[in-house]
Order: C-alpha cells, then structure tokens, then sequence
C-alpha cells in the first residue's frame, strides 16, 4: 500500500491521512482528498470544517475518484483549486507558489512581470491563477499581506509611520494611509496609541506567534550545534544569528515571551526593507507553523517511539534560514563528527563570509554566499580541510544555487530538488534527505543511512529501517529529530 506521503501511489494509507487531515498540514494539499460519509461531500485536508471522525472518512488520490464513489466537492475548501502534482496542473500549482513569494514581500520589490518570468508564465497567466485560486488579483494579495505587517509594527514597535509604511513595503506614507484606512476603517495613529510596543534601541521588537508546546531549548541548540561558528549562537533562551539578505545586512534574536505562545524577535533597523521575508523564513527556521500535539499523538502509536516522545514534548523541525548555507553543512558533515563540521563550517564562514558588527559579541560573520563559494578556486577550499573530492562536491553544489538552477527553498518540489541534488558528485541518498527535510521543509524526508538514527533504533540494514519508519508516515522528519534527540 502506498504512504500519504510526499509521493503518492494509487492506494492510500488511511490513518496517515488522517494525521494529516487532523493537522490541517498545507504541506499535504492536493495529495490527497477525504470524503465524509455523513454528509456526502469531499474536501482537501485543509479545509476549515470541523474534523469529522475517522470512521466517517475515506480518502483518494483525485477529485475525480470521489466524484465517482458518489461524493460531490465541498462549497468552502473547494476541491477544484487543490495544487496538483501532475504536469497538467502545473499552472494551478504556480498560484500557491506566488502566493507564497508574494507573502515573503515579492511585490515590493519586483512588478508582476518579473515575478512571472520567475515561473515561466506570463504576467497575464500568472494573474489568471492567482484570481482563479484566491478570487484577488497579486497585487491586492500583496496590498494584504503589506496592511497585515503594517497593522503589527504600528502595534508593537516604535517605528515612525514613514518607517512602519516603508517596512511594510508600501511606496509612500500617502498610499498606506489610504488603504489602511479605506481598507479597515482605522486610523494608523490611532492604533499606534492604542499598541504596547516592546522596547528596542538599534532593533526593532516584533512577536511570533506558535501552537505549543515548543522544546525552545533543544531547538535553538540543534541549529547552533550545526551551524557555523561565527553565524549563530545561543546565550540561555536567547538565540541569535546574523542575517544577510536582498542586499541588506544586519541580525536578529529570538526568545520565547513568558506565559504567552508567542516568541519575541528582535530585527536590526537595516533589515527593515526586507522584513516580510525576513519574517517568513524566521517561521520557517523555528517550525512555527506545526502542529506538534497532532504529529506527537501519530508518532506515539509505535511502541518504539512512544516514551520518547512524551519525553520530548513540542520537538520541532528545524528549518534552514538559507538553503545553500544548509546544504553546505549539510556537506560538510559528511562521515566526520557535529563538532568537526561545525568547525569546517566556521572556517568558511572566516574565510568566504563578510565581517559583521552586532551587538552580540560572538557574530562575527555573514554566512558565505552561493555566489562568492562558486567564485572560489578549488584549492582555496581544500587549504580549509577538505579533500579534493569533498571541495569539488561543494564548488558545484555553489555553482547549481547560483545560477538557479537548484533552488533550495520551501514550496519546490521536493522529489525533483533531492533528484538534482544527488545528480550532483559526491551527494548521496543521506544529504539530500537531510537537506529536504530542513531546507525544503519536508515533513516526511527520512535520512535512511544515518548511523544514529540506527543506533537509536537498535537497527543494523537500512531495510529494517525503512520498515520501521513505515508507521511514522506521514511525519518521518519529526521522528528522526526525537531519535536523534533521546541519543543525548
């Protein structure tokens, strides 16, 4: 029987979707449909309706399968703008990728145009998606996501109103008044009086909110622990890194808010012009958006997993706020110990990373960029410590991301991304599944080879393992994470 999973086969594993389904996990859309008994109609499983029961649920591959065992498409999740996975529904697909980029502040930069050529549509194609997914054009998706922003500052910092304007992406002061006010019936400066901003000197103090529970401890110790010295670093609950990004320079920090679900991030002033990017990869890099109680109440119906992970409730997974800088490391590790790639990854960041001024005395660095790794003869990175072999693997994966070739980045295609990854000499099954589940996101990548996962396990072959992993679907990276957690 095939998983609901990242790859789907003609059948589908019943109580995996429904985990999904419970989670109301975006990451599943259009992999799968759930039809309800009671009431005749199917869904996606994002669908805002209450959750039916699991007896009143049966699943399928396609819209047309339900329609066919009689169902009829729900009028509020409508089934037919579910992203597809086959060729055909290429372009369907390309509206939830736009509207993910538009989030991350795509239009404040670029027009439609240029954001379309990024796909290979037309601006008018593009469009017609977009209106066909959402019911509003890009524009007034990015006018949203730009009001939304400019709603938190004016809450919770103490930016001018030129700076909340600016930072939110909008041209002038005059056009975010405008729409502020035409568009939620409020004043700017009257929810300005009525916020409670945190204070900040150099910075400014923003929340991010998260379902709990969150283990904020191991979290930030498993980013750091696997990054570059130099780049991260952690001081108690306090996580900090420098951050470059579009051009623009600085640091954030990042800690949980007594008694609230909500993290306090601090943002240095010159990253403003990129916050709504800076923003969702922050989301990204802590997991934010998971739901751990669902995904712990799955993965503890193995007998093997159980009491590890109530031991750790609210693991998350831990993303990438970078993708080459992961995928580096991540190359980096290759058959030698955390604390020797760490060092490797320090030396590079030293050697190919710009020097940082932050408030905190052990950033040092940015991390190295694609670019300037690709530029780079091969000797100077075997004079840092590598083999010949290893810096070659490490010029060519730089020079894939540089050109765009290879994207690294949550909303690609995860199948094809570990394909091109492992086209590449000296990337293995291990690290492209590694890179997946962190850079791309992945729920459900599982680095199958790793040696500590089989010493957790207690398993030898790399077949016990995948047999093992089978009931963890469709949440496989989350349970590699409590694996690798319960070994310390």
């Amino acid at each position: 029987m095939a998983e609901c999973g990242y790859t789907l086969g003609m059948e589908l594993d019943a109580s995996r979707c429904y985990a999904a389904l419970k989670a109301r996990d975006a990451r599943f859309d259009g992999r799968f449909f759930v039809a309800v008994s009671s009431t005749g109609i199917y869904c996606r499983p994002v669908c805002t309706a209450k959750t039916p029961g699991r007896d009143r649920c049966s699943f399928y591959t396609n819209a047309a399968a339900a329609e066919r065992a009689g169902y009829r498409p729900c009028l509020r999740c409508r089934p037919e703008l579910a992203p597809g996975q086959a060729p055909v529904d290429a372009v369907r697909s390309a509206a939830r990728w736009v509207a993910a980029r538009i989030d991350a502040g795509a239009l404040n930069e670029k027009d439609v145009e240029a954001l379309a050529k990024e796909y290979g549509l037309s601006s008018r194609q593009l469009r017609r998606v977009v209106e066909s997914e959402f019911g509003v054009t890009p524009v007034e998706l990015a006018q949203t996501r730009r009001l939304l922003l400019a709603k938190q500052l004016l809450t919770d910092s103490r930016l001018t109103m030129a700076a909340v304007a600016h930072a939110s992406g909008f041209a002038s002061v005059r056009r975010f008044n405008h729409l502020f006010k035409t568009r939620y019936g409020l004043n700017p400066t009257a929810l300005r009086r009525q916020g409670s901003p945190l204070p900040g000197a150099d910075a400014i103090t923003l929340k991010l909110a998260y379902r709990p529970p969150l283990d904020w401890k191991r979290l930030t110790n498993f980013l750091v622990s696997r990054g570059a010295s130099g780049v991260e670093c952690v001081q108690g609950a306090r996580y900090a890194r420098t951050v470059r990004l579009a051009g623009h320079r600085g640091w954030i920090s990042a800690e949980p808010i007594a008694h609230q679900h909500t993290l306090r991030v601090d943002v240095a002033i010159g990253l403003m012009p990129v916050l709504a990017p800076l923003l969702a990869k922050l989301r990204h890099l802590f997991d934010l958006d998971a739901n751990p109680r669902i995904i712990e109440s799955h993965l503890r119906r193995d007998e093997r997993l159980a009491r590890i992970v109530r031991r750790q409730c609210g693991l998350r997974l831990p993303g990438a706020f970078d993708g080459f800088e992961l995928a580096l490391r991540a190359v980096l590790g290759q058959q030698v110990t955390v604390k020797a790639a760490s060092t490797l990854a320090g030396r590079f960041a030293a050697a190919f990373g710009e020097p940082a001024q932050t408030p905190f005395e052990a950033l040092t660095f940015f991390a190295p960029s694609a670019e300037r790794i690709a530029a780079a003869d091969v000797r100077d990175l075997i004079a840092l410590g590598l083999t010949k072999k290893r810096a070659e693997t490490i010029s060519r994966l730089a020079d894939a991301v540089a050109s765009r070739r290879l994207l690294l980045e949550p909303g690609v295609n995860v199948e094809e991304t570990i394909e091109q990854l492992q086209s590449l000499p000296g990337i293995g099954p291990w690290t492209a599944q590694y890179v997946a589940m962190r850079a791309l996101g992945s729920p459900d990548a599982f680095p199958v080879g790793d040696l500590g996962l089989k010493k957790a396990l207690g398993l030898r072959s790399e077949k016990e393992m995948l047999a093992a992993a089978e009931q963890w679907r469709p949440w496989r990276s989350y349970a590699a994470h409590h694996l690798w957690a319960s070994l310390k």
